[in-house]
């Protein structure tokens, strides 16, 4: 039996470990982009294209692994929960990895890119900013089992909501003046679509850490608002 448990840990620890490998991976790729996408670098979204596929296979790889955690050790309680969430994270790293890759691919076409005073505009690399922190700080939360700055992380979601629905607006008004640039301003729209996407994405890979911690559902809750609340009343209270 001790033998069992053994084993069992140094499963949990390697399936740790491995989303841990992916995790930075997924965040490299989201930095390249940015510096791909602000500098217009070629070269640099090609490597964001091409490390797409580790990407994939590192979510492979961790499907599998966790369902043969299920299938030896039957875990329960809070091993049960890693596990669940372990998947879910991976699968929304994945998708996280997608959006940087189709905005990689969108520098590589290059035929319309938004210009630098557009860029500057629309906080580009605001958006870009807060998205790479929260993803920097769900992996801190989860490597530390604290989910206390699981509102703090929320609230980037917020001003990420903010910029995009501004940036849409910004657009609008542009396309009116100049109808000629229909392409730059759809293509420039995907892109911060793509950004706000990865945004909700962040927040779901907290939701799961929250689940996995707390053993608290945020999901088609209330939940959200509370932990975002209750990190503005500490912060107010620390001031």
């Amino acid at each position: 039996m001790d033998k069992m448990i053994k084993h069992s840990e140094k499963e949990l620890i390697a399936l740790k470990q491995e989303i841990n490998s992916m995790w930075q991976l997924v965040l490299s790729q989201l930095q390249k982009c940015k510096l791909a996408y602000l500098a217009g670098n070629v070269e640099l979204a090609h490597e964001v294209v091409i490390r797409e596929k580790s990407v994939n296979s590192f979510e492979l790889s961790i499907d599998t692994g966790c369902e043969n955690y299920m299938a030896l050790f039957s875990p329960v309680a809070m091993d049960l929960r890693l596990i669940i969430s372990l998947i879910k994270i991976s699968t929304t790293l994945e998708r996280i990895a997608d959006f940087a890759d189709g905005i990689a691919r969108h520098v590589i076409e290059g035929n319309s890119m938004a210009s630098e005073a557009m860029k500057e505009d629309l906080k580009v690399e605001s958006m870009f900013d807060a998205v790479i922190s929260m993803l920097s700080d769900s992996f801190v939360a989860l490597e530390s089992e604290n989910t206390k700055i699981s509102g703090k992380i929320l609230q980037k979601d917020d001003e990420i909501d903010k910029l995009y629905e501004e940036g849409k607006q910004y657009l609008a008004e542009y396309i009116q003046k100049d109808p000629g640039k229909g392409q730059c301003v759809l293509d420039t729209f995907l892109t911060l679509r793509k950004i706000e996407r990865i945004g909700d994405h962040c927040c779901n890979i907290v939701e799961e850490i929250v689940f996995y911690i707390d053993a608290k559902v945020l999901k088609h809750s209330k939940g959200r608002s509370a932990s975002k609340k209750a990190e503005s009343n500490g912060s107010e209270a620390g001031e």
